[in-house]
């Protein structure tokens, strides 16, 4: 039987590919990155300007998880560090998360997306620890490290479960991702 997950959602020439810890099993049955009603990113994304041009082409004011698809047409994937769904993240184990990095290098760097936004540290910090070597706490915004021409940028992850961070301030990552991306564009 194969393990509960969720696609990945890359092509070449995405602008950003957002990288999760994992998919939730909620998600997974669904088939839908973020389908979660009490996850904060649809809402988050929709009022940022990073999802402007795609809501714009959709003719919609907000996205939902059954734009994800919809997003690679307008430079926007999804991936995760490990692909196995679970109820919450912290049911995977330090070693898969570990392993998951190495899977995800190689696809980050076979479709290079400009950037690679990582939710939450937890996912992160295995990636960081891995092209670095140090095992320091990363910050967010924009990373010092780069995967191949593919630029690191990590944002609060925007699980209902992550109470460290309002939902105006999980806006205002996404919108300092859009002017990160477009300091990158010119």
């Amino acid at each position: 039987i194969a393990a509960l997950t969720l696609p990945d959602l890359l092509r070449d020439g995405l602008d950003v590919a957002f990288v999760g810890i994992n998919p939730s099993c909620y998600s997974a049955a669904r088939g839908r990155y973020f389908a979660r009603p009490t996850n904060r990113f649809w809402p988050c994304l929709s009022r940022s300007a990073l999802s402007l041009g795609a809501r714009e082409a959709l003719g919609v004011g907000k996205l939902g998880p059954e734009h994800d698809r919809a997003l690679l047409a307008h430079g926007i994937g999804f991936t995760d560090v490990v692909k196995r769904a679970t109820p919450k993240a912290s049911d995977l184990a330090p070693a898969e998360l570990a392993n998951g990095v190495h899977e995800l290098l190689a696809k980050l760097g076979l479709y290079r997306p400009r950037i690679a936004c990582f939710h939450g540290i937890t996912g992160f910090r295995h990636v960081h620890r891995l092209l670095t070597g140090a095992n320091t706490t990363p910050h967010l915004g924009p990373q010092a490290i780069d995967i191949g021409t593919t630029r690191l940028f990590l944002v609060p992850n925007p699980s209902g479960a992550n109470a460290h961070f309002t939902p105006a301030e999980q806006t205002m990552w996404y919108d300092r991702l859009a002017e990160f991306l477009d300091a990158l564009r010119r």
